[in-house]
């Protein structure tokens, strides 16, 4: 079963789809205190941060586009739960606090741009040529914002080496693991660049669907 409530969402913002509902699936396992500190990092249409919310804790979520703040602020007003939504780059408008819980959904599709950065809705997929030039951010942007016994969540593709992300978040002296695996047909994104994906040798030949990993990482007590 899905476990989200689909929200509204406004032309030019991430909807959710298959990775959200991983990543939500994931949040519902954790045992949250009704007064635990959230934040959810590019939080698009806020699908995540509502669902943290209406389990009674205190949410705040950051996303860099102006029209997924709006999203999200409207989402959350329809919805008729508190959350703080912050429009900033990653962890900018929240460095100077702590939290029990990081949620993350980045960008995180390989993609053939070089050095040039993404423009417009491509922003919340395209992640350099090896998917995680956001990624590699949050592996060393996030431990510190977390409390003792804090948790980390991240989604994204296999195509972006989970294995890195692991030994980032290791090295920071958080407990990591991957707690979650699903594999989905292609989305239009990775089919439009199948070809280039392969050259690479990000997709073997007889690979047709991409796999999701959550990254679940605990800074211990």
């Amino acid at each position: 079963m899905n476990p989200l409530v689909l929200p509204l969402v406004l032309p030019g913002v991430y909807a959710p789809q298959e990775d959200t509902a991983l990543l939500a699936e994931a949040l519902s396992e954790e045992p949250l205190p009704p007064d635990a500190d959230v934040l959810d990092v590019g939080t698009g249409s806020g699908a995540l941060a509502l669902k943290a919310a209406r389990r009674g804790t205190r949410v705040t979520a950051v996303d860099v586009s102006w029209r997924a703040v709006c999203t999200a602020r409207l989402n959350a007003w329809l919805a008729g739960v508190p959350v703080r939504i912050l429009r900033g780059n990653l962890f900018g408008p929240v460095r100077d606090r702590s939290f029990d819980l990081v949620l993350t959904n980045p960008p995180y599709v390989p993609a053939p741009l070089g050095a040039r950065l993404p423009h417009g809705p491509a922003r919340a997929w395209d992640a350099g040529r090896d998917g995680r030039f956001v990624l590699d951010r949050i592996c060393r942007e996030a431990p510190p914002l977390l409390r003792p016994g804090g948790v980390l969540l991240i989604v994204h593709s296999a195509l972006s080496d989970p294995g890195r992300t692991l030994e980032h978040l290791r090295s920071a002296g958080l407990k990591a693991s991957v707690t979650r695996r699903q594999r989905i047909d292609f989305g239009p994104v990775l089919r439009g660049r199948e070809g280039w994906l392969r050259e690479r040798g990000l997709l073997s030949p007889a690979e047709e669907k991409e796999e999701l990993v959550v990254v679940r990482a605990e800074l211990p007590v």
